[in-house]
């Protein structure tokens, strides 16, 4: 049985600029089952407010933002 806990897939977003964080985070979310994890790396300080958004409107769990060196972000989401 899978970790509920370890993502299913990573996205690496870092260097892009909004809106493409975002748009590679809906073009992967749908090679994930509902209620496992989708991770981003991205170094664009708006994805978090993107994310954050998006997963409301579309009823995605937004389960974390940490902040790395670099700056660079990990976003988890997990689908709905």
């Amino acid at each position: 049985m899978a970790d509920p806990n370890r993502p299913a897939r990573t996205i690496d977003a870092r260097g892009l600029r909004c809106p493409l964080p975002l748009i590679k985070a809906r073009n992967e979310i749908d090679y994930i089952e509902p209620g496992e994890l989708l991770e981003i790396l991205a170094t664009d300080p708006g994805a978090d407010h993107d994310f954050r958004a998006w997963c409301q409107r579309k009823h995605h769990e937004f389960v974390s933002v940490k902040e790395l060196p670099g700056p660079e972000f990990r976003f988890l989401i997990r689908r709905a």
